[in-house]
């Protein structure tokens, strides 16, 4: 962890940092930067072999992407051993686990996986408030098909909003993380779970990442399979609304990873480009916004443009790129949900994002993982016979946007304390006065797209370093995943 190595440093946190971690997103690499002067990162693949006298040698790379041509026939009974595997290693043991049931292919899955082991399992569904939201629906549909199971379904209105307890957030964290926003909705059932006997917690958390793909391997495909990619483009702008006009300059930008990255330093204040560029780019290029200070800017600026000058993109296929990137950018969050979980006292384990069912998914065609007429076919080929027919027909996801809105109404009072005394503002990387008027401002349409997370988590994370040291948060080092 990068503040235990900081505080033997006595580092302190870099300011320069903090200001880059305001960019939403983060694009590669400068997430994996760490926060303190002094300290500096092992990229995720890669192991640090240090010689016997404790001198450091050299950084060896010891995991890599496959390359993604395997045929889902033959992928999706691999991605069924590795998902029962990940699933197994947990559940071997038996005792008692809990499991979300969401509703969601995902969840399900690990459930009916779970299900099959030794172990007693507890389901827990959070009902969504939205009365269109249909998760309820089907995660009773998969529960009667495990009668094996309790299924636990907690009052909708009981359920944490998000951007809930943020000032009371005490979680010892190396890094800024949008998970603080979600915090109290991913622990709020966990006491509960534990009173029920559970050891470990699973999750379906990662399933959207490895299962599904990017729709930026067509840029690739556009070129390689023009009339197999112009059918299946037709197909996605349909489901996705893509206009036209912008999906032929989307497919003809050819820039290279750094000049893309180079190009969005100039650009940080500029609108948000249409969603047609982002699913076929590099990702979607960084943004700040209206509160972050000009000074805050041009150390941004800065870091973009050396980044630009010295990095290349993960894959040089910008569709496994994509992957590669949003899935480091998740595990990157479960990693401190894992912590604060132990810390609950029931670790959390995702299954989906363990070694060998990340590298069994990504080894399947991207024409066959993510295609406009199929929802997850991968997933669903893979647990044919595990889920019920009935539950892998399901083709939509809920999104819980009244959640979020609701969360903004509700705790807009914690955002303004949040703002009123901001270590931001003290650092001189935001206007503090502008974040006050946006937080008596909750309906405001542009809050809708989260632009608020990344500026949140940094100054969460902030007030976390001023907190005195607890022992017992020091001591919750547990964690349900390998690292």
């Amino acid at each position: 962890r990068a503040d235990v190595l900081a505080a033997a440093l006595g580092a302190e946190p870099d300011p320069e940092q903090v200001a880059v971690r305001l960019l939403w997103p983060v694009p590669h690499p400068l997430g994996e930067a760490p926060m303190w002067r002094g300290v500096t990162a092992v990229s995720p693949g890669d192991a640090l072999v240090v010689a016997p006298d404790g001198r450091t040698v050299r950084h060896s790379t010891w995991w890599t992407p496959p390359e993604p041509v395997r045929p889902l026939a033959d992928g999706a009974p691999a991605v069924r051993e590795a998902l029962t595997a990940a699933v197994d290693a947990r559940t071997a043991r038996g005792g008692v686990v809990s499991c979300d049931l969401s509703g969601g292919l995902d969840s399900t899955s690990v459930c009916f996986l779970a299900d099959r082991s030794p172990a007693r399992v507890v389901a827990s569904t959070w009902p969504g408030r939205d009365p269109a939201d249909t998760d309820l629906y089907w995660a009773e549909q998969a529960a009667r098909a495990m009668p094996g199971i309790e299924h636990v379904v907690w009052d909708a209105d009981a359920s944490p909003l998000v951007y809930e307890d943020l000032l009371a957030i005490d979680d010892l964290l190396d890094e800024p993380t949008i998970g603080v926003m979600d915090r109290s909705r991913v622990l709020h059932h966990l006491p509960a779970m534990a009173e029920r006997g559970s050891r470990l917690h699973l999750t379906g958390i990662g399933g959207d990442h490895v299962a599904w793909c990017s729709e930026a391997y067509y840029h690739r495909l556009a070129r390689t399979r023009p009339l197999f990619a112009l059918r299946q483009l037709r197909g996605f702008r349909a489901l996705w609304q893509w206009p036209l006009g912008e999906t032929v300059r989307a497919l003809a930008d050819a820039r290279p990873y750094g000049k893309w990255l180079g190009d969005a330093a100039g650009q940080l204040r500029a609108p948000l480009p249409a969603t047609v560029r982002t699913g076929l780019g590099w990702g979607m290029p960084p943004r700040i916004f209206d509160w972050v200070t000009p000074d805050a800017e041009r150390m941004i600026h800065r870091v973009l443009r050396e980044a630009a000058g010295s990095t290349g993109p993960l894959h040089p296929d910008r569709g496994l790129h994509a992957d590669l990137d949003q899935i480091r950018s998740c595990t990157r969050i479960i990693r401190q949900w894992d912590r604060m979980a132990a810390r609950a006292g029931v670790p959390m384990a995702s299954p989906f994002l363990d070694d060998r069912v990340v590298e069994t998914c990504l080894a399947v065609r991207p024409d066959e993982r993510v295609t406009p007429w199929r929802y997850k076919p991968l997933l669903t080929a893979a647990m044919s016979g595990i889920v019920p027919e009935a539950c892998l027909r399901r083709t939509t996801k809920a999104a819980a946007a009244m959640d979020a809105s609701n969360g903004l109404r509700e705790h807009r009072a914690d955002l303004m304390a949040l703002w009123e005394d901001s270590h931001l503002e003290r650092l001189g990387l935001v206007d503090g006065e502008a974040l006050r008027r946006l937080a008596r401002r909750p309906s405001t349409p542009e809050l809708r797209d989260a632009i608020l997370y990344s500026t949140i988590a940094a100054e969460v994370w902030l007030r976390g370093l001023s907190r005195p040291a607890d022992p017992a948060v020091t001591a919750g080092t547990g964690t349900g995943n390998r690292p």
